[in-house]
């Protein structure tokens, strides 16, 4: 799993599939943004047996990738679900990620500051692993490393947009800030939250800024970190803390708390901060004595106890330098996903506060439905850009993430008041779902869907 992967044996990508001059400048499909859902879906299209024959552009804005090596770990990594593990596999990028390296977790305990009210995920006897926690630039290696032998996709980087034209009836057009311009049937949009192609297209629009920061580090564990499986997460009155394993003394931190705290937190000494840590995940906060009261109450009730089981995470002994950074935190969900000949997936059409490590496969289960609902409608005859079949794809997605959206951000929201009918609330509903075995799973089965 921890075979080392040199630089030296990754191509040169800007010999291997870089843009090459053509006799047309027009393209089947034009992806615009070659993050991890756009390359993604270059590279699900190239394996799909319908569509592989169809000309795709891939336009990233940034330079060439200049690969991974298995050194130090770095600071951005995503949670993935087991639905994404199986879409990986089916596009040949699992078997180059899982050679490298990646983390299980085996469970998932997260409780409330606020009342000690707790919840702990795992599958039945551990047959099946909550999440792989994986490092977003091992991801982006494995998909440009299986894209090389796509002889469908071309990709040109330095490729920073300008302009966008969605008025035509039979083809997009695509200007890039250097001039060149490309047409297509179909242009997709995974071109982040603050997508281009989104805004041309001219739909409305929700967002909410969230007033948050997320604070990312690379730490190392105590010695007595043990396997180190399990990822923690701890309610606190400023934001969820969390730690998510990477290997056996490492954790990847991610702490989502006021913008003051944030800046505060990334310029503090490396030991200060550590110290600050450490006491996010064993500080005693004021309790409201009725609170305490109803969860006695329902421990009774439900013949339960809520203290028994707890848990606390490993000790944190140091921080990686200079792993330290932060980002704002927002909602955000475009009304449309598409329109005749254009599409949206990713954060590009939806962005969502990470308490739940769900945004990324939510771009990443919009790729998936994508390419199998274009197949379907290119196999039944239809066009690439057939506004019946991509509203096919709108709908399937709707369905799936609207009600998780609303769910994570009425979590954030329930969790960042400390009035407390809302304490109590979100206390109670935290214990029952713990001793509702089948309720608590139903949430585990959304999370992995």
């Amino acid at each position: 799993m921890f075979s080392v992967l040199r630089f030296s044996t990754i191509k040169n990508l800007r010999n291997v599939r870089t843009f090459a001059s053509s006799t047309s400048n027009h393209f089947d499909i034009i992806i615009a943004g070659g993050g991890l859902v756009g390359t993604s879906l270059a590279c699900a299209l190239s394996k799909n047996k319908i569509l592989s024959e169809r000309n795709v552009l891939l336009l990233e804005g940034a330079p060439p990738f200049k690969g991974f090596e298995c050194g130090e770990y770095g600071n951005r990594v995503s949670a993935l679900n087991n639905n994404t593990v199986d879409f990986f596999k089916n596009i040949g990028v699992w078997e180059k990620i899982s050679a490298a390296r990646f983390k299980p977790v085996k469970q998932m305990q997260v409780w409330d500051a606020s009342s000690n009210a707790s919840i702990t995920f795992n599958h039945d006897n551990f047959s099946e692993n909550v999440a792989y926690i994986i490092e977003n630039d091992l991801v982006l290696d494995s998909v440009y490393k299986e894209l090389e032998s796509a002889k469908n996709v071309q990709i040109k980087n330095l490729a920073k947009i300008e302009d966008v034209d969605l008025e035509g009836l039979a083809t997009k057009s695509v200007k890039l800030k250097g001039g060149e311009e490309f047409t297509c049937d179909l242009l997709i949009g995974a071109d982040g939250v603050n997508s281009l192609v989104r805004k041309q297209m001219k739909v409305d629009t929700y967002t909410h800024n969230y007033n948050e920061m997320g604070l990312v580090a690379t730490l190392e564990l105590d010695g007595n970190a043990c396997d180190n499986s399990v990822a923690w997460q701890r309610f606190l009155p400023t934001g969820p803390v969390a730690l998510l394993p990477l290997n056996e003394n490492k954790s990847s931190l991610v702490w989502s708390t006021t913008p003051e705290m944030a800046k505060k937190l990334q310029s503090l000494p490396a030991d200060e901060f550590v110290d600050e840590l450490n006491k996010a995940f064993v500080k005693e906060y004021p309790k409201n004595e009725f609170v305490s009261n109803a969860l006695r109450v329902l421990d009774t009730i439900m013949n339960s106890d809520s203290q028994s089981s707890r848990q606390y995470p490993p000790k944190v002994r140091s921080v990686v330098e200079r792993s330290r950074a932060c980002f704002p935190l927002g909602f955000m969900h475009s009304s449309s996903y598409v329109r005749s000949g254009v599409a949206l997936v990713g954060d590009a059409a939806h962005r969502i506060h990470p308490l739940a490590g769900q945004g990324v496969n939510l771009g990443f289960g919009d790729v998936k439905c994508l390419v199998e609902v274009l197949a379907d409608g290119v196999y039944g005859g239809a066009t690439l850009s057939d506004k019946l079949v991509l509203l096919k794809y709108e709908k399937d997605r709707l369905v799936h993430n609207v009600p998780l959206m609303l769910g994570i951000h009425g979590i954030q929201s329930l969790y960042s008041s400390s009035f407390s009918p809302l304490v109590l609330l979100r206390s109670l509903g935290l214990q029952i779902t713990q001793n509702a075995p089948p309720l608590k799973n139903l949430f585990m089965k959304k999370a992995m869907g």
